[in-house]
């Protein structure tokens, strides 16, 4: 039977220590790799003392079984510490404890904070308090009885209250005295510091079970300012430390650039197990809307860098969030070939591993421009606009064949055959102004042979079998659509008119990027920022 318990631990950084630098390696590398074990913690806050006592710090995770934390997954992750957390870590005064849950007490209105958006849970308050027992074989039980029996129903009275908890010091800790912690969490606005100040001067709280059964507490009143997801997203502290404070993990999978213009790239993983990169970038204010891209089939998350770099520059307001799409890299095992719902549900799994409960825009662009309008379609209230672009808004059966014919030019010569595939297919994409241009060409068709072969194989198949025009009327959210103007040589043009008149109520703009094909974005950033900034 699962022991329920909480990971609880205080910490003081010490003089010597930047707190940004403090809060960056928390925030970015030591948190996010502990919610990215779900199985064993189901959610990491982090407190700042609102009493004016130090230690000033306090995270705290939820732990679905305490036994997990005497297995080799948990062990080893606190094992293999990276360099960089070794060294922080010994500029922080830590006090660590296991605990057991006990009793729990909720109000109607609780809700898990990791279930609320950073702006509800930031302020939330938690008062807790370390009691220690006194040496007697009755003190447990007395001790149990009047915080269950008495104390809760009182805290419950108390303006603001959501929930109460009562944790022992844990088995797995048996070297500890038996010790308690009660946990206490209310509203930002509430009526503890009322019920605190009345306590003071009048102990008719206390009772005589308690009297026998407790020799000491430590109280706490702590502020929520921190949630964690299992992907970090702190550009603001990495904003302010110096260049010297980047950081690359063991694995290369997680890197940050720390400078007045941060970057911050990392992985999500979906519940099939399979590991998407990410880009975060822009303005580093967490409360900064984002924007985020959808890719193209066969390219990465690079194909945006030159207009990102113009859209950076004319707003520098925006947050700016890339990913590969699934296939790029990999594919799940055993292989499932993927859908357009499929990739519309990594988006959604990327955005709430971020913690980003709402885009600003999210702008695609082909099969990304299609993931764009399917993500609209099912999940409205996470975008506030949106830009699609050089798509269909459904397949058909020649395009299908079209990408098996491709799939098994890829597969020739074991797989090399995907160097003369992307020849072909950026000569396929581009323009002939953009043939003009061997850097680009170069880039674009190195960036399409790098694909993983079988990841193309399996992901190319969202393309197939899906039809979004019987839901576009109902669309309510604001969208743009934009196309190269020799996509296809015309061909795309003509069919983002024919349905353009579907989207929501009454239609939307279909803006043409001259001198461009498939990929206007990358092929001319400056036309086609021209296109979209008046929208975007």
């Amino acid at each position: 039977m699962a022991t329920p318990g909480n990971l609880y631990v205080t910490m003081q950084p010490q003089a010597g220590l930047s707190l940004d630098q403090f809060h960056e390696w928390y925030n970015n590398e030591h948190g996010p790799t502990r919610l990215r074990l779900p199985q064993i913690f189901a959610n990491g806050l982090r407190y700042r003392a609102a009493d004016g006592q130090q230690p000033e710090f306090l995270a705290t995770y939820d732990v679905t079984d305490m036994a997990h934390l005497e297995t080799e997954t948990y062990l080893t992750l606190r094992a293999n510490r990276s360099p960089r957390e070794a060294a922080t870590i010994a500029q922080v005064d830590v006090s660590r404890y296991f605990y057991d849950l006990v009793h729990v007490k909720e109000s109607p209105l609780f809700m898990p904070v990791e279930k609320l958006t950073d702006e509800e849970a930031e302020g939330l308050v938690a008062a807790t308090s370390e009691i220690t027992l006194k040496d007697t074989p009755e003190a447990k039980d007395l001790f149990k009885k009047w915080f269950i029996e008495e104390h809760v129903p009182m805290i419950a009275d108390i303006p603001g209250w959501l929930r109460s908890r009562l944790f022992v010091i844990s088995t797995l800790e048996t070297d500890q005295p038996t010790k308690f912690l009660s946990f206490h969490d209310f509203a930002k606005d509430n009526g503890l510091l009322a019920a605190v100040q009345k306590a003071a001067t009048d102990d008719s709280w206390k009772s005589d079970d308690f009297d026998n059964s407790v020799a000491s507490r430590k109280r706490r009143i702590y502020s929520l300012f921190y949630t964690f997801g299992p992907a970090p997203r702190d550009l603001d502290h990495l904003s302010r430390l110096p260049p010297a404070a980047s950081f690359t993990s063991a694995d290369s999978k997680t890197s940050t650039t720390a400078s007045s213009t941060p970057v911050l790239t990392s992985y999500i993983t979906t519940p099939d197990s399979l590991t998407i990169p990410y880009r975060l970038e822009g303005n580093p204010s967490p409360t900064a809307p984002t924007v985020a891209f959808c890719n193209s089939l066969l390219t990465s998350l690079h194909m945006w860098d030159a207009f990102i770099d113009i859209l950076k520059l004319n707003r520098p307001d925006l947050r700016i969030l890339r990913y590969d799409t699934r296939g790029r890299h990999s594919i799940p095992q055993p292989p499932v070939s993927a859908t357009l719902h499929t990739l519309t549900d990594d988006l959604l799994t990327v955005l709430d591993a971020l913690r980003i409960p709402k885009l600003y825009a999210l702008d695609g662009v082909s099969m990304g421009g299609a993931t764009c309008l399917n993500f609209v379609l099912k999940y409205p209230s996470r975008l506030g606009k949106f830009i699609a672009c050089d798509f269909n808004a459904t397949s058909s059966a020649v395009n299908s064949q079209a990408w098996k014919d491709r799939v098994a030019i890829a597969e020739q010569d074991s797989g090399r055959g995907i160097h003369q595939l992307a020849e072909r297919t950026v000569a396929r994409w581009f323009h002939p102004v953009s043939m003009e241009k061997p850097d680009l060409v170069k880039r674009m068709t190195e960036m399409v042979a790098g694909n993983n072969v079988e990841g193309f194989k399996h992901s190319c198949t969202a393309l197939s079998d899906y039809d979004m025009k019987p839901d576009m009327p109902s669309c309510s959210v604001p969208g743009l659509f934009v196309v190269g103007e020799g996509d296809a040589n015309g061909v795309l043009v003509k069919a983002m008119e024919g349905f353009m008149g579907l989207l929501g109520p009454n239609g939307t703009e279909l803006k043409i990027v001259p001198n461009t094909g498939h990929l206007p974005m990358s092929e001319d950033p400056d036309a086609f920022w021209e296109a979209v900034k008046g929208f975007l």
